[in-house]
């Protein structure tokens, strides 16, 4: 009578698993970004003097914020993070790659069933492929490094079930703020959240990976949608095989939630925080300064096809910048010819990584008032202004207008 995270957990640990029990987990991945590895590096080297790895095949860095660095501190803190992986024998996913969890999504590194940490609050999007992939702060980290493992407290499991149709110009995005306007900030609060419905069915890996970007603002530990066979498919395309993991029909859940998405419309969530979700509708005519597409949450293959089916043959009468999540998706969009899109309509196309959402790359706003598919919109998350959070297409028409339009279908 377990469910999927319980029994994810019961591979990678020989304690008892029930919730609310503290248990120690293997850990099958472990990663550090720029941001917290300096300091990951700092805790080994105080601790034991030396770059000490338990792990050195499945233990990374991963660069994103800042790539290639902007500032002086982001600079030092890579330069610190390659030397202390050259002595350790480490590989890192340096500043070409992209967004690090979807870089190891990506490139097969992590698949499902696994258990993953990083120094990443939004570590926690794995669950989109079927990992236990969870943030934690420097010094869990720099035992995870040294030891390969992990304490964790057993969680509670929600489900949600969305059912429903929907058309475009509403797409995944509008589905994840419909979840996150019934949830709130704290209706996952400590909780698993295991996805069933045709809603989430239908949804392709690129919309997963953003409902499960969403896991931390509505206080989630970890969200899974069902392991199917677009999830299949997807590994088989990377020459990755797993056995798929589901719950036992007789798996106790804390809470159940059904959702109508039948004929959503467009949504996006304003000031002051990610799940103030209101229609599109009653925000349109409103000015904006600009725009930002991307982050881990809407910068993937599909979002940035989406964009550019809005923006082609248009201009942008606002600032539009476009970050893609992975190298892999930044390659995809050049060879395809997409890049020529954002271009031709005056968007600006930046290298892979976190964008906005991160001190050191482009995307910033000052006092103004900019659309953004960011997964934040906390006062200052990415500058003074103030942040609504739309799809990539809401974003694209209203760039091209200069105030806040749905496209037309």
């Amino acid at each position: 009578m377990s469910t999927i995270v319980e029994k994810i957990f019961e591979k990678h640990t020989k304690e008892k698993v029930e919730p609310g029990k503290i248990v120690w987990l293997e850990l099958d991945v472990i990663t550090a970004r720029e941001f917290g590895g300096p300091n990951v590096v700092k805790n080994i080297l105080d601790e034991f003097g030396e770059p000490k790895v338990a792990k050195k095949d499945s233990t990374f860095f991963t660069f994103d914020l800042s790539v290639p660095a902007k500032t002086l501190k982001y600079a030092l803190a890579q330069d610190k993070c390659r030397k202390f992986a050259k002595e350790a024998g480490i590989k890192v996913f340096d500043v070409n790659g992209g967004i690090g969890t979807h870089v190891l999504i990506d490139q097969g590194v992590v698949k499902p069933g696994i258990t993953a940490v990083g120094t990443d609050s939004h570590y926690n999007i794995l669950g989109a492929v079927g990992a236990f992939g969870q943030g934690m702060g420097d010094k869990d980290i720099a035992f995870a490094f040294v030891t390969g493992k992990t304490w964790f407290e057993v969680p509670e499991t929600m489900k949600v079930t969305v059912e429903g149709k929907y058309k475009w110009p509403t797409v995944a995005r509008d589905l994840t703020f419909a979840v996150m306007r019934e949830l709130g900030p704290s209706g996952a609060l400590g909780k698993a959240i295991e996805y069933e419905g045709n809603a989430i069915s239908d949804l392709t890996i690129d919309g997963r990976i953003t409902l499960a970007s969403q896991t931390t603002e509505m206080g989630g530990i970890i969200g899974f949608p069902p392991m199917d066979n677009t999830l299949v498919k997807f590994y088989e395309d990377r020459g990755v095989n797993f056995k798929p993991i589901t719950a036992d029909k007789d798996a106790e859940y804390v809470e159940e939630i059904n959702i109508d998405v039948n004929n959503l419309e467009p949504l996006m969530a304003a000031p002051p925080n990610p799940c103030n979700v209101k229609p599109v509708s009653e925000y349109e005519g409103m000015e904006i300064d600009g725009a930002f597409i991307g982050s881990c949450t809407n910068g993937r293959y599909e979002d940035l096809i989406a964009a550019a089916k809005v923006l082609k043959g248009k201009k942008v009468k606002v600032p539009l910048t476009i970050t893609p999540t992975t190298r892999e998706v930044w390659k995809r969009i050049i060879a395809e010819g997409i890049w020529e899109i954002f271009a031709e309509a005056g968007a600006v196309l930046t290298n892979p990584g976190c964008g906005g959402c991160a001190e050191g790359m482009p995307g910033l706003i000052g006092e103004e008032t900019y659309l953004s598919t960011t997964n934040r919109n906390y006062p200052g998350k990415q500058g003074p202004g103030k942040l609504y959070l739309v799809s990539p297409v809401v974003a694209a028409a209203s760039a091209v207008e200069g105030k806040v339009t749905v496209p037309k279908a």
